[in-house]
């Protein structure tokens, strides 16, 4: 069963969009609330605000599967990314805003949820680790942009309205100065969006490990608040606003090329 798409590139970037798919396996969706049968909690539409990414040479993995399934921005092991800070973990059982994804007694098992990481995560991992591996080969560096999006405004996560743009660099440990300091330029520079650098997000996961700058792969995650490309109330994609913010999308990711 084919779990990713991986579109493979010819420059040293590599887009990867872990909470962007929408698939649930057959039995499933029975197993959920009905507010968690919605997805509220995808990454909506960010395969369609990166789709120019493959125009600039870039690779782009994408999963299949919906991150209740499985969050592949979390370790195997559902070690704690902000330990003191409401979360959701490897096999989510609350939403962004507190309430359950599954109905009474069909939350998943030890067992099942090995299996999940076995089934699901795992074979991304594989594919955007041999990725990276390929381009620095290839380059002699590579790239890996973490594209993620989320609601502006949820309580159960963090206070108050995420600004819009939020790079996540793990303090500045998973890229090297010179690459942190261009993105933070762009963004300086530009006054259509608000932004923080390794604010509330400072990368997932997936950032930090496989943000290795001292030997030649660096990892960005920047999470985009939703408004800025569509209506967060149902999910509909604004070309309108989606083209103005792809305009520094692509600003970007052509500064870590």
């Amino acid at each position: 069963m084919d779990v990713f798409q991986l579109h493979r590139g010819n420059r040293p970037l590599l887009i990867s969009l872990p909470h962007d798919g929408t698939e649930v396996p057959p039995g499933f969706a029975v197993r959920m609330t009905p507010e968690a049968a919605r997805l509220p909690d995808t990454d909506w539409h960010v395969g369609r605000l990166y789709a120019f990414a493959g125009l600039l040479g870039a690779s782009v993995i994408r999963p299949r599967f919906s991150r209740y399934l499985i969050d592949l921005n979390r370790a195997p092991d559902d070690a704690e990314l902000y330990p003191g800070r409401n979360t959701t973990g490897l096999c989510p059982v609350q939403r962004f805003d507190g309430g359950p994804v599954y109905r009474d007694g069909c939350e998943p098992d030890a067992g099942e949820r090995r299996h999940r990481v076995e089934t699901y995560w795992r074979p991304y991992h594989e594919a955007l680790a041999a990725e990276l591996a390929r381009l620095r080969q290839a380059h002699g560096r590579a790239v890996l942009w973490e594209g993620h999006s989320i609601r502006g405004q949820c309580p159960f996560l963090f206070d108050g309205e995420l600004p819009d743009l939020n790079l996540g660099t793990a303090g500045g440990a998973s890229c090297t100065d010179d690459l942190r300091g261009r993105l933070l330029a762009l963004l300086s520079g530009q006054t259509d969006y608000t932004w923080v650098a390794d604010g509330r997000f400072k990368g997932g996961y997936i950032t930090r490990h496989y943000g290795r700058p001292a030997h030649g792969v660096e990892a960005i995650q920047l999470e985009i608040a939703q408004r800025t490309y569509l209506n967060e109330a149902d999910f509909e994609y604004l070309d309108h606003r989606a083209e103005r913010l792809q305009a520094l999308l692509h600003r970007l990711l052509e500064a870590c090329l």
